[in-house]
């Protein structure tokens, strides 16, 4: 699987996770952050986190588009959302063991919203997924050992699932990649739509 020959895509994103998932199927992807605030995050109704992941995810896309109108921008942003609430990166290992306590023993929503635009077509393919996922119950002493391990940092609701934090995650209901940080299936579908892929 390849890009078409006269096609790039900008991956709006500095997630090692998103490039990674990419090029594993061998799409050549160029990295540009867009450098959005993604601001303070609270409470959220489950529909308005949907939201949330959706607007910023297009928000990041047509950020980036401005700088290459010529060219395909993806942008994707991913939030934890347990008891309507959206986790985002925890701040210090307070934080992230607070986060993982919410998780511990419980079942919460991962949302990963995406939005392939290009500017200069005006053409704009936004979609959001929700992945259900439940953590085992960890003894505090796991807790610790994890946030030890300095994993959580950077990661939407302190954890990854593709690393060390599997071990805390007892079943998932959907798309995996989603967790990871891109639902791969849907974006590859998106992009054979829009005529960008080959095989």
């Amino acid at each position: 699987m390849k890009l078409k020959d006269s096609q790039k895509l900008i991956l709006a994103s500095k997630s090692p996770r998103r490039k990674d998932l990419l090029e594993q199927l061998g799409i050549a992807i160029k990295i540009c952050p867009s450098n959005v605030d993604e601001g303070k995050l609270s409470i959220y109704s489950a529909d308005s986190a949907k939201k949330f992941a959706l607007n910023l995810s297009q928000l990041k896309a047509e950020t980036t588009a401005r700088q290459y109108p010529n060219d395909w921008v993806l942008g994707a942003d991913t939030i934890v959302v347990i008891n309507d609430k959206i986790l985002g990166k925890p701040k210090s290992e307070a934080d992230a063991f607070n986060m993982l306590k919410q998780l511990n023993n419980n079942e919460h929503s991962v949302y990963t919203a995406f939005c392939l635009c290009h500017q200069n077509s005006k053409i704009q393919v936004s979609r959001v997924l929700e992945t259900r996922v439940c953590f085992k119950n960890c003894t505090d002493e796991e807790l610790k050992w994890y946030i030890r391990s300095k994993e959580p940092f950077g990661k939407a609701g302190a954890y990854a699932i593709q690393e060390k934090g599997a071990f805390m995650v007892k079943s998932i209901i959907g798309s995996y990649s989603n967790v990871v940080g891109l639902p791969v299936c849907e974006v590859i579908e998106e992009l054979k739509k829009l005529n960008l892929i080959q095989f």
